[in-house]
């Protein structure tokens, strides 16, 4: 395997963020002009190129700390860091990352800062704990948060936002949801322990691993036995609470983990949206992988009425809106870096617009789940009392704000009824 290329790589994944970039579409797109990319460098890719995102503030910090003056290439700023990475987060062989980040710097055209590159991480190896000791000092550094996020939690959550930075920085769990129609927690249990995979259940359907596996190695996930889901997006499907016979749309449906997970609960007639055809392929393939063939899907604004609604009400509709994605940072840790102090309030009128159009599709006593994965207020709290307070005929039945924790994204929950 050839370390420096997954260095090389992974550093130009951190140059394309910083320029705004979402990390998921730029791996991709990396992996797409790299085809030859063996198994081993595709996942040392993934982990620096994942771990230089979610631990972003520590190591601008300990860079920073070991410069005269800031480096102005950032191509070499960002091999550098995704060496410092390696060196403070793994386990790999210090000398080897070391050895292997400066042929990565020659392989780029930066062979002058070779000396420079080695100086700098080796310092690193002789003052570890003295810099780490000041990451300790510094709040960005420590939490691995931009100020303006700890000042918001600091903010909104006085009495959690410590527990809550401190979960943005792990890796999240892997959790499936069990299809009740075939088994349950307790039946998958002894499927994957007879396989030795360890887990344990966290409700009747849920199970969560004690360490990640390929989704390739789940007994029955082909055969949809079994689905990847945060514990946290398994409550969207329970609280909306599909009975049969009921019509319900799915109005932002992709990529179809709640969809499929509502027709597990309920022989119901669902409607699936989504407005990028791309991520709708993707609805189909999970509805398919469970063998449900009943569903109706659409690639469609669904704020667009006339592209899309036939004037049939629905008795219940899955609002799962556009939002930061502000509660799934473990998974995505590159959110916290492209995000800014004003986008949760461009968002959240965003949405305005959404749940006024999806309000007309309701019927006369049926509910609407308004569904975030964001733990900002302007998106959930606000966003529900501005909606109140536009529609009179709205009545909140139940709310649920699910900070992330050790077992779960953040989420926010807000069921509706229309009187």
């Amino acid at each position: 395997m050839s370390m420096a290329l997954a260095q090389k790589l992974a550093a130009e994944s951190v140059v394309t963020v910083a320029a705004g970039r979402n990390l998921q579409d730029v791996l991709a797109e990396i992996r797409d002009r790299h085809p030859d990319l063996s198994t081993q460098e595709s996942g040392a890719l993934q982990d620096i190129a994942y771990g230089c995102q979610r631990y972003g503030g520590s190591l601008h910090f300990i860079l920073g700390k070991m410069l005269n003056k800031p480096i102005t290439d950032p191509q070499l700023e960002s091999l550098l860091l995704a060496a410092l990475y390696q060196l403070h987060y793994t386990r790999n062989a210090p000398h080897a990352v070391v050895n292997e980040a400066v042929d990565a710097i020659a392989k780029i055209g930066k062979g002058k800062y070779r000396s420079f590159a080695n100086a700098i991480l080796r310092r690193f190896l002789r003052e570890r704990e003295k810099l780490a000791a000041l990451c300790n000092k510094n709040a960005t550094a420590k939490h691995n948060l931009p100020e303006w996020w700890i000042d918001y939690l600091q903010s909104h959550y006085p009495k959690h936002w410590h527990n809550i930075a401190a979960v943005l920085q792990q890796h999240p769990p892997m959790t499936l949801r069990v299809n009740r129609r075939r088994g349950n927690a307790e039946s998958y249990l002894a499927v994957l322990n007879a396989v030795g995979i360890q887990a344990k259940a966290l409700d009747d359907y849920a199970v969560t691993l004690l360490e990640p596996v390929p989704v390739g190695k789940l007994p029955g996930f082909s055969d949809g036995l079994v689905s990847v889901q945060d514990f946290g997006a398994q409550q969207a499907a329970y609280l909306l609470n599909p009975q049969n016979g009921e019509r319900i749309l799915d109005a932002c449906a992709a990529p179809g983990g709640k969809t499929g997970h509502i027709l597990e609960l309920a022989d119901c007639n669902v409607t699936a949206l989504d407005i990028d055809e791309t991520r709708l392929a993707r609805v189909q393939s999970n509805l398919d992988r469970l063998g449900f063939q009943t569903a109706s899907l659409g690639c469609a604004d669904a704020k667009n009425l006339g592209a899309w609604y036939d004037g049939k009400q629905f008795d219940a509709i899955l609002a799962d809106v556009p939002c930061t994605a502000s509660g799934v940072v473990r998974r995505n840790p590159d959110i916290k870096w492209l995000r800014r102090p004003g986008d949760a309030a461009k968002t959240a009128r965003q949405q305005e617009a959404l749940l006024d159009a999806l309000w007309q599709t309701l019927t006369k006593n049926g509910r609407m789940l308004l569904a975030t994965c964001s733990i900002f207020v302007e998106e959930n709290e606000q966003q529900l009392q501005k909606f109140l307070n536009r529609h009179v005929d709205a009545k909140c039945l139940e709310t649920h704000v699910l900070l992330p924790n050790k077992h779960q994204d953040g989420f926010y929950y807000a069921l509706v009824q229309k009187q």
